[in-house]
């Protein structure tokens, strides 16, 4: 791993109807869920540290805490950065923010944990025993 303090990340993506939370079941609403955000700023930290893991590694999340501060409608363009504040071990803490096109619409922390690639699949798989 050449992990270190500040790495950046950043992803985006317009917002569509599998987007919103009426049709993710997390409200009635039709704009931008918090379970859509989660994942694009968890998006954003993977992108951040991808490129600088060692061979055959890769990253879980365990740990969101994530403020939703403003809607956004379908069809807007929405944008998460992230970037790598924390390093514990193979334990990696992310500051994220993200916004709309007109404002901020959510900040907060992300926790990633570098694993082995075949080590989590193999964890995966033996649940099916």
């Amino acid at each position: 791993m050449n992990l270190h303090i500040g790495l950046k990340g950043e992803a985006g993506q317009v917002v569509t109807e599998h987007d919103i939370a009426s049709t993710y079941g997390s409200g009635l609403v039709d704009a931008y869920s918090t379970p859509a955000l989660t994942a694009l700023i968890e998006r954003a930290c993977v992108n951040a540290i991808q490129n600088f893991l060692g061979t055959g590694d890769t990253s879980v999340g365990v740990e969101v805490s994530l403020k939703h501060l403003a809607p956004t409608p379908v069809g807007m363009r929405v944008r998460a950065h992230s970037e790598l504040v924390e390093i514990d071990g193979r334990r990696l803490r992310f500051k994220v923010k993200a916004a709309d096109d007109k404002e901020i619409i959510g900040e907060g922390s992300h926790v990633r944990v570098v694993v082995s690639f075949e080590g989590f699949a193999e964890r995966v798989r033996n649940k099916l025993i």
